[in-house]
């Protein structure tokens, strides 16, 4: 074996033994589980050895070794080396070098996984190295096509090392077209550009001559066991990929690219697509032709016929993703390609060949008659471009290539009769596993280019938002006709059911046309049926039939027979029903009771009903998913009917213990769950008192290590919502339950940066519910929490939101509970500091300064001895402190417009004034008494002042003439609106001092407060030097009271 290896590593970096590599790759591929083990731990320190991924591609391409080696070489080859590929430390020169013209050899492997990894490692390293690393790879794959087609199509050698070469080439090639053609920096856009123009022209040459070989005149039911034509179909195939590649990028570029020396490649598209458009309608009539000749001749069938077969299938397959991706683009310029109209007019007419043919002859298989993805191909296609043939344009003017009324009721009585109604296959899906085929149902927006009925839906869906004159009429006139008729057999059920599908699809647009409400009756009686087997189809295509009427608004949600038919259909388990009835009932409940014009009263009758049932749902449902969706159906149950599930409170919450336990690591149904009782907190209020001994163990096991991350927000909302609704922090019989939280809550402060927003609300609400025990319990705890809070880097919103907490906080108990939590936890220095070195922006300086006001109306002394203390902390002296704080209090107050706030800093430096502090006196005769006469201006303070509300109670007040707000905004009750915490909010604002203290007699005081603490004759130096008319209208104002 060639060696990498050297006798001294890189550094530090040991270099890869080639023989030890092997013996590792060798038990790495034993069957040995202890050697598998020891292999695998072994190879991943090896793969940090130097040299180590030239030597894993060398074992690969050595032929003499045995397959399963050289498959797991190449396999641990391409999983390890593109992420390492441009580092020094693992690959020098050399090896690059090496690795890429050793990497061209494997166009000659016969064993497709070493292949097909070798065509990835290739089409990475390109994107890196071409042209500067790797200048002759086109070069070099060109030259190996070219002598191969040569040898094939001129010397007619059908040597099979030849064609195998041919065929890994042409592959290879294809995956570095992919690769480059999703290159989006400009760099990578101009090396695809030149590459392009490289191969357009001559791979165009190429396919004509090639696709020639299965002509109509060349491919016909006696030559079709042919193995070479097989052969040339394949490489023919392989081409055609690499254009549509080129022409798919090209078109992508063309609005963008306007010069001149582009049009040449914009021509080249076109005719692309024109002869493309012309080779599909060939290969699909002579692809049909000898499909048939297969079914009514089994001497035809043989595998190399299969293999031909497949062969041309995925070839016409390839035709309708180029169009389908070019129309993706621009279903508007798309129209205006030479034949395109030609071209969706031929998939329209195999659609209706299609319809014209047993249901046998429609399948998903490569020899079917009419290969189901092709036909929806050709629906896709139809859809998309039915804008362009409507009776007016966009413009309003007349469109002379409408289509006739005829061609489209004809082309709505297809859709619904022949692909819309439940196959065979549907049929024994639903019977074999019930719950997944609900799932896939439901995924009607992912299926519809995929799936047949799912795209015949949204092509009715369009056909009667063009063409609406046309197909309204048509299926109200059906529907009026066949909705009272019963169904005598299964077909006349199917027809039927594919009926209602076609009207719950344009309910929207019909809701003039057919008077849905009375119509209910109808359905329920239908919904009611004798047990028959045939029926659920009918039961279920109604459940989900209310569920649409109701969600479009064309049927009144409070309709009693509604909620009648559907609780019956939920609670139904005779034969004449089944699992899929029950959860399509489930889906449609939940659209019912979201309409927009629904009533709590009005559903209340049926509540019991709705929630015992979906709750025996979830018990009988197999999968978690289905468990979480009917999950979904009872939160927006219990969020619509709100205080009326009071009485199924235990009911709802006595089996989610269980389903939590059942979930396991399904991280979906458990956020489920967790909006239930969410939901359920929100919706019975103050009765959320009894959901606190569900809610701590969910929260606790949300946040062990597994579920964290999954679960953090939607068990913290649970948290928030529990205890903005609860009346007591209490569970039952006074057992202690949230407080429980108390020490998770400081945790999830301190590390959980990505919900802290959400975490301060739960402090916040834990304040306002038990501040007392909150603060004498865990004082220290959480000041710290606050502290690193503010510390986490996740942007400064949530440091605004601890501000306003801190407020809160200072509000709801004395100073002696936290003041010495603020400073052992190191939260006042901290805050202290982003104030004086205004490290913060003006926005949260605003909201330092209303803090620090808040702790001086608390105790003054407190703020005294908390500046004392933080002096050392932040090795500043203490009257440095002063100096930086009473500068910043001054520097910002003129920024902060809103009265009540600048009322609030106002009685703060008023407080701080009466604590006699030198440094502060000092400041009264121009910034402390211009500071009170800012604010005296802002309103008469009077005996009985003159309350002003927002305009807008929802809006944030701006500057407003006046201290108070009879009312707070919006914003102050955090969204607590209707729950508990609204009147402990309230409570609060009710007795803040900036309410309650008439700022005049508050100075007045705070003024013989600072005599007593420094003496009359100080207190009055300063006061003589003040402005003397400034200072009489205050002793006036003193004096008023």
């Amino acid at each position: 074996m060639h060696s990498s290896a050297r006798s001294l590593g890189i550094g530090s970096l040991q270099t890869v033994s080639p023989e030890e590599l092997y013996q590792v790759i060798v038990d790495a591929s034993s069957q040995d589980v202890s050697r598998i083990k020891a292999s695998s731990e072994r190879l991943e320190a090896m793969l940090g050895m130097f040299g180590s991924y030239d030597a894993l591609q060398e074992i690969a391409s050595r032929t003499a070794y045995p397959l399963p080696i050289r498959q797991q070489a190449m396999i641990q080859f391409k999983n390890a080396v593109l992420g390492y590929w441009r580092s020094r430390k693992y690959l020098s020169d050399e090896h690059r070098t090496r690795i890429r013209q050793r990497s061209l050899i494997f166009v000659d492997e016969v064993d497709e996984t070493i292949a097909s990894c070798n065509e990835v490692v290739v089409a990475k390293i390109a994107r890196i190295d071409y042209p500067d690393e790797w200048p002759n790879l086109t070069e070099h794959i060109l030259k190996i096509i070219d002598t191969s087609l040569q040898n094939r199509y001129v010397a007619m050698s059908e040597d099979p090392k030849e064609t195998l070469r041919l065929r890994r080439t042409l592959s290879l090639l294809n995956e570095i077209l992919k690769e480059f053609s999703s290159v989006k920096l400009l760099a990578g856009v101009k090396v695809m550009s030149s590459i392009v123009e490289q191969l357009h022209v001559l791979l165009s040459n190429y396919y004509s001559k090639m696709s020639a070989t299965f002509s109509e005149s060349n491919l016909k039911p006696d030559s079709i066991a042919s193995q070479s034509m097989c052969e040339n179909i394949l490489l023919s195939h392989l081409v055609y990929k690499c254009l549509v590649k080129m022409a798919v990028w090209f078109w992508g570029r063309i609005p963008r690219l306007t010069t001149d020396g582009f049009k040449p490649n914009q021509v080249w598209v076109e005719e692309f697509f024109r002869k493309s458009a012309i080779q599909l309608s060939s290969v699909a009539i002579l692809r049909k032709k000898i499909a048939l000749s297969m079914l009514q001749s089994d001497l035809m069938r043989n595998d190399q016929t299969l293999r031909t077969m497949i062969a041309l299938t995925r070839h016409l397959r390839t035709f309708g993703k180029f169009f389908r991706r070019l129309q993706r683009h621009s279903a508007e310029r798309f129209m205006t390609l030479p034949t395109s109209e030609d071209l969706i007019l031929f998939y329209w007419s195999e659609i209706i060949d299609c319809s014209n043919h047993p249901q046998r002859m429609l399948s998903d298989s490569d020899e079917a008659l009419f290969p189901l993805r092709f036909i929806v191909q050709g629906m896709a296609i139809f859809k998309e471009s039915l804008s362009q043939w409507t009776p007016r344009r966009k413009s309003g003017i007349p469109n002379k290539q409408s289509f006739s009324q005829e061609f489209v009721e004809n082309s709505v009585r297809v859709l619904v009769t022949r692909f819309l109604p439940l196959n065979a296959s549907d049929l024994e899906n639903w019977m074999s596993d019930p719950e997944e085929w609900v799932s896939t149902e439901e995924k009607e927006n992912a299926r519809w280019e995929f799936e047949i009925r799912a795209c015949a839906e949204h092509v009715i869906v369009q056909l009667s938002g063009h063409f609406p004159d046309f197909v309204i009429p048509l299926l109200a006139t059906n529907f009026v006709r066949s909705a009272p008729q019963p169904c005598a057999d299964l077909d006349a059920v199917l027809q039927k059911e594919a009926l209602y599908c076609a009207v719950g699809r344009c309910a929207f647009r019909l809701r003039d046309a057919i008077q849905f409400d009375s119509w209910v009756d109808t359905f329920a009686t239908e919904a009611q049926a004798t047990d028959q087997n045939s029926y659920p189809i009918i039961k279920r295509r109604i459940a989900w039939l209310l569920g649409k009427l109701v969600s479009e608004q064309c049927s009144a949600p409070n309709n009693p027979k509604v909620w009648e038919t559907l609780m019956h259909l939920l609670h139904d388990r005779g034969s004449g029903s089944d699992a899929v009835v029950r959860l399509t009932a489930a889906t449609s409940l939940r659209e019912c009771v979201n309409g927009k014009d629904f009533m709590a009263e009005t559903f209340a009758p049926f509540l019991s009903t709705a929630i015992s049932e979906l709750i025996q749902l979830m018990a009988e449902a197999d999968s978690l998913e289905s468990k979480r969706k009917v999950d979904e159906s009872l939160n927006k149950v219990i969020e619509r009917s709100g205080t009326f599930v009071i009485p199924f409170i235990t009911v709802i919450t006595e089996p989610i213990p269980h389903l939590w336990l059942a979930a396991g690591d399904d991280h979906d149904l458990k956020i489920s769950l967790l909006r239930t009782m969410t939901q359920l907190a929100e919706a019975v209020k103050e009765n959320a008192r009894v959901l606190g001994l569900l809610v701590v163990p969910l929260v606790r096991e949300s946040f062990v290590p597994k579920s964290s991350l999954m679960l953090d927000y939607d068990a913290v909302e649970m948290w928030y919502s529990t205890l903005k609704n609860t009346d007591t922090i209490f569970g039952p019989n006074d057992v202690p339950s949230l407080r429980e939280l108390y020490p998770l809550l400081f945790h999830l402060m301190s590390t959980h940066g990505d919900i802290i927003g959400l975490t301060l609300r739960v402090v916040d609400s834990s304040l306002l519910l038990d501040a007392p025990h909150l603060l004498q319990t865990y004082a220290n705890e959480l000041c710290r929490g606050y502290l690193d809070a503010f510390q986490l880097k996740v942007g400064d919103v949530h440091q605004f939101q601890v501000m306003q907490s801190l407020g809160l906080m200072t509000q709801l108990c004395p100073a002696s509970m936290w003041g010495e939590a603020m400073h052992t936890s190191g939260l006042f220095p901290r805050l202290l500091k982003a104030f004086v070195t205004d490290e913060v922006r003006d926005e949260l300086m605003a909201e330092l300064i209303y803090l620090f006001s808040r702790l001086l109306l608390a105790d003054s002394r407190l703020f005294l001895q908390l500046m004392a203390a933080a002096a050392p902390v932040l090795n500043n002296p203490e009257t440095k402190l002063y100096e930086l704080l009473l500068d910043r209090w001054w520097g910002k107050f003129d920024t902060i417009s809103q009265p009540r706030y600048r009322k609030l800093i106002a009685m703060g430096i008023s407080a701080l004034v009466g604590t006699g502090r030198i440094e502060v006196l000092q400041r009264i005769p121009e910034e402390i008494v211009e500071l009170w006469a800012d604010v005296f201006a802002d309103r008469t303070d009077s005996p009985h002042p003159t309350t002003l509300e927002p305009t807008d109670p929802d809006d944030e007040p701006g500057f407003v003439t006046g201290w108070d707000l009879t009312r707070p905004p919006k914003s102050y009750f955090r969204e607590s609106e209707g729950t508990a915490e609204y009147a402990r909010r309230e409570a609060v604002y009710s007795r803040d001092p900036i309410r309650t203290a008439r700022l005049v007699v508050y100075v007045r005081e705070k003024l013989k407060e600072a005599e007593a603490n420094c003496g009359a004759e100080t207190l009055q130096r300063y006061l003589n030097s003040t402005d003397p008319e400034t200072l009489r209208q205050f002793q006036q104002l003193f004096v008023e009271g």
